[in-house]
């Protein structure tokens, strides 16, 4: 008995999510395998009426399912960040969740907006570094509210965390077909000590998979390719804010936002899977 978390969330998030079971239930009719749906009130209007947005103790529980299925976080009376940080990144880094994992598949009778391309041409993978980055919220203000305001957020990588996430991605594009190539997508020539760090991990990491090609785009010339062409790729590794750009590039070149789908993946332990549109308020 597979037991899962579903947290429907806010705006359109609920709708979603009561389609989305829809397809599980008849999924499991033919896998023949069974399974709890745990509902929790995650989102606005729990945070609108008890100042709360995700307690220590649901947090525990959550770590004790099998996955966590979330709709969508953000609420047009909740200030922006509150909702975000206290819930969507606080389940990504407290059950570390360092993989972000977007599938950009064009499928067939889905409208695309590029001229030429179908399917065959669109069907390529991006994981993206989850846990560290810009995203850690490290940094902070200096004389907030004055013309001499000074305001810092600092893009913080490890090679724990880099390593990790590029051999998933290597791991991940050995088993994923024929084409067998990762492409690190970074700014070298402008990040000169974060993604040095990720040139040389990605390089070194790449010597213990000969069977992998290994290709390189800065972050502007891979959102130029993604469009010009994007049968280029295969699997593309980048870091967090990057990461987090490119798919919703990748998001409209397979049809739009409401395609598309991401995971948030512990690979050994609780993992998320989520619609990659927000909650839509009108």
């Amino acid at each position: 008995m597979h037991k899962i978390a579903v947290i429907a969330g806010d705006g359109i998030g609920p709708e979603v999510v009561r389609e989305g079971l829809k397809v599980l239930a008849a999924v499991s009719e033919i896998d023949g395998f069974d399974y709890e749906a745990v509902e929790y009130d995650f989102g606005g209007e729990r945070y609108l009426k008890t100042g709360g947005v995700l307690p220590d103790a649901a947090l525990e529980e959550l770590r004790s399912l099998d996955a966590i299925y979330l709709g969508a976080v953000g609420h047009p009376d909740v200030a922006p960040g509150i909702l975000e940080q206290g819930l969507l990144l606080r389940l990504r880094f407290e059950l570390e969740q360092y993989i972000n994992l977007r599938p950009v598949k064009l499928y067939p009778g889905v409208d695309c907006p590029l001229k030429d391309k179908g399917p065959e041409d669109i069907d390529f993978v991006v994981v993206r570094e989850n846990n560290e980055g810009l995203y850690t919220g490290s940094g902070g203000f200096t004389y907030k509210g004055t013309p001499n305001e000074v305001a810092v957020q600092e893009m913080v990588n490890t090679r724990f965390g880099v390593e990790r996430c590029v051999r998933y991605a290597y791991d991940y594009c050995r088993r994923r077909g024929d084409k067998k190539m990762l492409t690190l997508c970074a700014k070298t020539n402008v990040l000169t000590y974060a993604h040095d760090l990720w040139w040389r991990t990605f390089q070194e990491v790449g010597g213990e998979y000969p069977d992998i090609t290994r290709d390189y785009a800065h972050v502007d010339a891979t959102c130029m390719w993604m469009v010009k062409n994007p049968e280029w790729f295969d699997t593309i590794v980048t870091c967090n804010m990057f990461g987090d750009i490119i798919t919703d590039l990748g998001a409209m070149i397979q049809g739009g936002l409401g395609i598309a789908a991401g995971a948030n993946i512990n690979p050994e332990g609780v993992s998320m899977f989520e619609p990659i549109g927000g909650s839509a308020p009108k």
